[in-house]
């Protein structure tokens, strides 16, 4: 897959086309822990609020040029909320997309299928099936998860604004944006800043 449909994607990207890698996580209140630090002598203590799976799921989009799109939903993300974060997608990237995403059942759900053809202007290229260490994406949302290893929020609302916080730190990083690219064995000399 990564080097001959790569360079043909970035030919198509040349014309004026957006490149977006996406991909869908949720992030509940048993996330696992990590180790930490305490005082001596005194074990850290981790109360769960809730038992709750999946608190939250979030859609990302991480493009070529640097940006990070983003749209959290409760619960799992279905097809219906999948066209709501295509349109976030599209409202805020005018022009062409190649949207490089995995073949999940909800991207190859009727929904979908439909929403797609409505948007000409989305390109659809699938990742190899069990290949996310092919998307950089992938990446960038193990990241922000990382970095909120033993967090504990107290509700949704708080959940939410950790995990902004963390895209928002990214959003900063062009460095560590561009490792995600490489991680994932994209040539990438630069991220196509604008």
């Amino acid at each position: 897959w990564l080097e001959q449909d790569w360079s043909r994607i970035k030919k198509v990207a040349a014309a004026g086309a957006e490149i977006v890698f996406w991909d869908e996580f949720g992030f509940s209140f048993q996330e696992s822990l990590a180790p930490t630090w305490a005082r001596r002598g005194k074990r850290p203590i981790f109360r769960r609020v809730t038992k709750e799976r999946r608190a939250l799921s979030t859609a990302v989009a991480l493009t070529l040029s640097g940006k990070i799109y983003k749209r959290h939903f409760e619960g799992s993300v279905n097809s219906t909320k999948l066209v709501e974060a295509l349109d976030h997608l599209r409202r805020h990237t005018p022009g062409k997309i190649i949207l490089i995403w995995d073949r999940a059942r909800i991207h190859r759900s009727q929904i979908s299928k439909i929403y797609l053809e409505k948007h000409p202007q989305i390109l659809i290229e699938e990742l190899p099936a069990y290949a996310p260490e092919l998307n950089p994406e992938e990446y960038c949302h193990g990241n922000v998860k990382q970095g909120l290893k033993n967090a504990r929020p107290t509700d949704k609302k708080e959940m939410r604004s950790m995990l902004d916080r963390g895209f928002a730190r990214l959003r900063q990083r062009p460095d560590l944006l561009l490792s995600f690219f490489r991680a994932a064995g994209l040539s990438v000399r630069q991220l196509r800043l604008t």
